[in-house]
């Protein structure tokens, strides 16, 4: 793609580190993924190798020390991507859940036929909590249309309209789907509190970020059997487990290993972005935002 661009992208296999920070000497913008935390001593690497801007292939900008970049100089800016690569996957993770189908699927596959135990829900029987309305809430409010379920929206960004709050909300939906950024007022918004709140055999859905959710409430909640289910495409501590190859390692993340006993609760690898449309998008994007920095900076 960076032909299209006029640019000579200088890439490397390994994520932006400490280590390898001098290989961006001569260029002042990086591009970076969203796996590796990009702590103080890294941006400042960085802006002693000549980098000015970095772009993050990612929405969320919670894997930067942004206080830190900004106090140094450094710009740092996101990507926008399609949302209909996370709002897709959040409907079918929703779909999954209320059939059972990690409980049927397993039982198939060691060639048990018999119907499960415990029956599906409709779509249309149930109400929906959206939190966040940003770009992938509403892909996600209309694929749900299509459905005839209730919608019920909360959104952080004050003077939103149209919604009700998030304890109202809470307690009225059947299934609760995250959508906002991790920021520290949005950490561990699903608490013990609010998750005692919601109603018994609810639902929740997360494809937004790990912290959103305080694990072990949530664990709680599930093993005493009053919540219905869980899944998470993301999953606090997730760094170094999710994209790995664990096969043969011991997993040191016991919440994740305790889930993932749980016949209700689907874990998938922060994968609900990964679509070739979504990644063409982020790409593209972080050129563009490269490109344009440099555009300011000669205007400037």
């Amino acid at each position: 793609m960076a032909p299209r661009f006029g640019v000579l992208p200088a890439i490397t296999e390994a994520a932006v580190s400490e280590a390898n920070a001098e290989l961006a000497a001569g260029n002042r913008c990086v591009s970076v993924g969203h796996k590796t935390k990009v702590t103080a001593s890294i941006l400042r690497a960085l802006s002693e190798a000549g980098v000015e801007y970095v772009s993050t292939r990612s929405v969320g900008y919670d894997h930067i020390d942004v206080q830190f970049a900004k106090s140094i100089g450094l710009t740092v800016e996101n990507v926008g991507y399609s949302p209909d690569s996370v709002a897709d996957y959040t409907l079918m993770l929703m779909l999954m859940s209320v059939r059972n189908a990690k409980s049927v699927i397993r039982r198939a596959d060691v060639h048990d036929y018999r119907l499960d135990e415990v029956r599906g829900k409709e779509l249309r029987d149930l109400t929906i909590g959206v939190v966040g309305t940003g770009r992938i809430g509403v892909a996600v409010i209309d694929r749900l249309r299509g459905f005839g379920c209730r919608v019920l929206t909360h959104d952080i960004r004050p003077g939103s309209a149209g919604h009700v709050p998030l304890d109202e909300l809470v307690q009225h939906s059947d299934i609760v789907t995250l959508h906002v950024p991790l920021t520290a007022d949005t950490h561990h918004l699903f608490d013990r509190r609010r998750i005692e709140r919601m109603k018994p055999g609810a639902f929740v859905v997360n494809t937004g970020r790990g912290a959103l959710v305080d694990t072990e409430a949530l664990l709680s909640a599930l093993e005493s059997g009053r919540l219905g289910g869980a899944a998470l495409d993301v999953l606090e501590g997730e760094e170094g487990i999710f994209y790995a190859d664990c096969r043969n390692e011991p997993i040191g993340h016991k919440p994740l290993l305790r889930l993932q006993e749980l016949p209700n609760v689907l874990i998938s690898p922060h994968t609900a972005y990964y679509t070739d449309h979504a990644l063409s998008d982020t790409v593209e994007n972080s050129l563009v935002n490269c490109l344009k920095f440099e555009s300011r900076d000669q205007r400037g």
